[in-house]
C-alpha cells in the first residue's frame, strides 16, 4: 500500500519539544500525576527495564559471534548497556545545547530528562530480537514467506501476514513493552509515552516496510502506537495512520546503537583474531586528525598489550562519534523536528573524514565479520533451531486436539494466548514464546523436542 500524504501544511506537521517529553504512563494515564516521587518517571523507566526479566534475558543471546568460548565477546546484554552508556552522553550534549537555545520557554526544564529516556530506549532496543541474532529474524521471517509457514496465508489478513513475512525485531520490542500477556497490567510494562516511542525506529506498518522489511509496529500494537504519536504530536504520514514522523530522540538511540555495534565488532573480530592488529589499528585511528594520531601514538607505546591498545583507540573513537554525531542532531534539529530530515545522524555527521572511517569499518565489518565461518555457522544452527521450534509449536496451537499438541502446549507459558480463537493470536503466541527464549534455551528444547536428550530422574 502506497501511503497517502498529509495534506496539511509543513508548519502543522511540525513536532514540538512541549509535546514532546511526557511522563504519562501508557496504562496508568488516570493515575498521571498524583503523587511525587523521589525519582522522576524517566529515571523509573531505566530502572524498571535493568531490573525486568527481558532484559536479563538478553545474557545468554547472540550479538554477532557465538556465546560459548573461552575469549569474552559481546552479547545482546553488554552491548544494550554500552549503548545506553553512549546513549546518554549523547543526550546530554543534546541537552544542553537546546537548554541553552530555548532558555525563555517555561517547559524548557524537560530537556533535563532527554538523558534518562535516551538510555531506558538504548536499554530497550534488543529486547524484542530473537535469539542467534539477526538470524533469528531472517529464521521466523522465511520460515514463513518460504517455509511451511506458506499454508497459513489464506487464513490472515494481509495485514497479519505481512507481519510475519517481515518478522522485525523491532516491533516485537514495542509489543513486549506494551502488550497486556495475561496476568499482566494494562499497558504492559506501563512505561512513559516518550521512551516508548523513543524506541520506535521505524514508525510505520508492515504493509510499509517495502524492500528493507523494516518496520515499527505489528498490527496488534498499531493503535497502541497509534495513541502514543497522538498524545506526543507525532503527525501521521498518511490518512489511514499507518505512517508516522520519528521521535527525534529516536536519531539520538538509533546513533547510540550504530556507534557501539560498529566499533565494538570490531574489537571482538580482533580479540578472535578474525581482523589482524595492525589492520584493527589502521581502521580505527582513521577517525582521528593527523595531528591526535601523532600525540596518541605516545599513549600506544607505552601499551604493550594488543587488546590494550585496541581499547584504547576504540574508547577515543566512540568519544569523536559520540560529538560528531551530537553535533548532527543539533544542526539537523529542525529537520528532525519536522520530518524531513534524509539519513541518520551517521550519515549526516559534519567531518567527513568521520564519515568515511566509519565507512570503511562498515565494509570491513561486511566483508570479514559477518561472512567469518563462526558467525555464519550459529545463523545455520539457529536458522534450523528456530525452524524447527515453530513447525512443532505451530502445529500445536493451531492442532491443539492431538495428544503430541497438548504436550507441547504444557509448555508454553500462560502468559502467551496459545488457545485464543482467533489464529493470528495463536501464531503470534509462539512467536512470543520463541522470540523471548535465549540461545541456550531455544538449543535445550531442540534437543529434548529431538529425544537427543533426555531430563535428569
Amino acid at each position: 500500500m502506497t501511503p497517502q500524504q498529509n495534506n496539511s501544511s509543513p508548519a502543522d506537521r511540525k513536532m514540538t519539544w512541549a509535546r514532546l517529553i511526557s511522563d504519562k504512563r501508557l496504562g496508568m494515564e488516570q493515575y498521571h500525576g498524583d503523587r511525587p516521587h523521589t525519582r522522576s518517571d524517566f529515571q523509573r523507566d531505566f530502572d524498571r527495564m535493568i531490573f525486568s526479566s527481558p532484559f536479563r534475558r538478553l545474557q545468554n543471546k547472540t550479538q554477532v559471534f557465538p556465546l560459548p568460548g573461552s575469549i569474552f565477546v559481546h552479547n545482546r546484554l553488554t552491548h544494550s548497556l554500552e549503548v545506553s552508556s553512549v546513549g546518554r552522553s549523547l543526550a546530554n550534549m543534546a541537552a544542553d545545547a537546546l537548554t541553552a537555545k530555548y532558555a525563555g520557554e517555561e517547559w524548557v526544564g524537560e530537556f533535563a530528562h532527554i538523558a534518562d529516556i535516551v538510555a531506558t530506549g538504548c536499554l530497550c532496543h534488543d529486547l524484542g530480537n530473537p535469539p542467534f541474532g539477526h538470524s533469528g529474524e531472517k529464521a521466523i521471517s522465511t520460515f514463513f514467506s518460504e517455509g511451511p509457514g506458506r499454508d497459513l496465508q489464506q487464513s490472515l489478513t494481509p495485514e497479519q501476514w505481512n507481519d510475519l513475512i517481515h518478522f522485525e525485531g523491532n516491533a516485537n520490542s514495542l509489543r513486549l513493552l506494551t502488550h497486556r500477556f495475561a496476568g499482566r497490567r494494562h499497558g504492559g510494562f506501563a512505561m512513559t509515552y516518550s521512551a516508548i516511542a523513543s524506541i520506535v525506529k521505524y514508525p510505520h506498518s508492515s504493509s510499509q516496510a517495502g524492500s528493507s522489511g523494516k518496520f515499527g509496529f505489528f498490527t496488534s500494537e498499531a493503535d497502541t502506537y497509534r495513541k502514543v504519536a497522538a498524545e506526543l504530536g507525532i503527525p501521521a504520514l498518511d490518512a489511514e495512520g499507518n505512517s508516522f514522523m520519528r521521535h527525534p530522540l529516536v536519531y539520538l538511540v538509533e546513533a547510540a546503537d550504530d556507534i557501539c555495534y560498529q566499533i565494538m565488532d570490531l574489537e571482538d573480530a580482533h580479540k578472535l583474531k578474525i581482523l589482524s592488529h595492525e589492520e584493527t589499528v589502521e581502521l580505527l585511528s582513521a577517525f582521528f586528525t593527523p595531528g591526535r594520531r601523532e600525540k596518541m601514538q605516545k599513549v600506544l607505546s607505552s601499551l604493550d598489550d594488543p587488546n590494550e591498545r585496541v581499547s584504547y583507540l576504540r574508547s577515543a573513537a566512540i568519544g569523536v562519534l559520540v560529538e560528531e554525531c551530537s553535533r548532527a542532531f543539533l544542526l539537523h534539529e529542525e529537520q528532525i523536528l519536522s520530518g524531513s530530515l534524509s539519513g541518520s545522524l551517521i550519515a549526516n555527521m559534519p567531518q567527513d573524514y568521520v564519515r568515511r572511517a566509519y565507512e570503511s569499518c562498515s565494509a570491513t565489518a561486511y566483508a570479514k565479520i559477518y561472512n567469518a565461518p563462526e558467525v555464519v555457522d550459529i545463523e545455520l544452527a539457529g536458522h534450523r533451531i528456530i525452524t524447527y521450534l515453530l513447525r512443532r509449536l505451530l502445529n500445536a496451537v493451531l492442532r491443539p486436539d492431538e495428544y503430541v499438541s497438548q504436550l507441547l502446549l504444557a509448555k508454553i507459558p500462560q502468559q502467551y494466548e496459545a488457545t485464543a480463537p482467533d489464529i493470528f493470536t495463536r501464531v503470534q503466541s509462539v512467536l512470543d514464546h520463541i522470540s523471548g527464549m535465549t540461545d541456550v534455551y531455544a538449543l535445550d528444547l531442540y534437543r529434548r523436542l529431538n529425544g537427543h536428550t533426555l531430563p535428569a530422574v
